[in-house]
C-alpha cells in the first residue's frame, strides 16, 4: 500500500466520495472531497466535503441539520475514491428524500421515482444557495 492514500494528486485535487449508510448499506450520495475535508472529517467524526460549485468546504447539515456521522472511512484499491460510511440524521438529499439516488431509470429512458419524499426542502433549506 502507498503512503500517499488518499492520492490528492490525482483528478486535480478532488476525489468522489460515496456516503452509505452504515445499518442498510443504501448509498446516500456522492460528493467531492479534497484532502481538507477529509482531515476535518477525520477530525470531527462529521463529514465534510468540497463543493465545486461554491468552492469551498460544505459541512453537511450545516443549514439542514441533516448531517451524517462517519463511522467508517475507506479508500478504493487505486486510492482515488472515498467511501463513507455514516449514520445519516435526516435526509442526505438536498431534495428532501432519503438517498439522492431516489429515481430509476428504465431501459427506455423512463425516470420513475422509487421512494418517497421525507421532508420539504423550503422547510429546512433558507438559503437559494443549499445545492452542492
Amino acid at each position: 500500500m502507498k503512503a500517499d492514500v488518499p492520492d490528492f494528486a490525482k483528478h486535480g485535487g478532488l476525489l468522489p466520495a460515496i456516503a452509505q449508510d452504515v445499518h442498510t448499506g443504501l448509498v446516500l450520495m456522492l460528493a467531492w472531497m479534497n484532502a481538507e475535508a477529509l482531515a476535518e472529517t477525520l477530525a470531527t467524526g462529521r463529514a465534510v466535503y468540497f463543493s465545486r460549485r461554491r468552492g469551498k468546504l460544505w459541512r453537511k447539515g450545516e443549514e439542514s441539520g441533516h448531517i451524517q456521522k462517519v463511522v467508517d472511512v475507506r479508500i478504493d484499491c487505486d486510492a482515488d475514491a472515498i467511501l463513507l460510511r455514516v449514520e445519516q440524521i435526516g435526509a442526505a438529499c438536498h431534495e428532501g428524500f432519503t438517498s439522492c439516488f431516489f429515481r430509476s431509470l428504465s431501459a427506455n429512458g423512463q425516470l420513475s421515482l422509487i421512494m418517497d419524499r421525507i421532508v420539504d426542502p423550503a422547510s429546512v433549506y433558507h438559503s437559494p444557495n443549499h445545492l452542492t
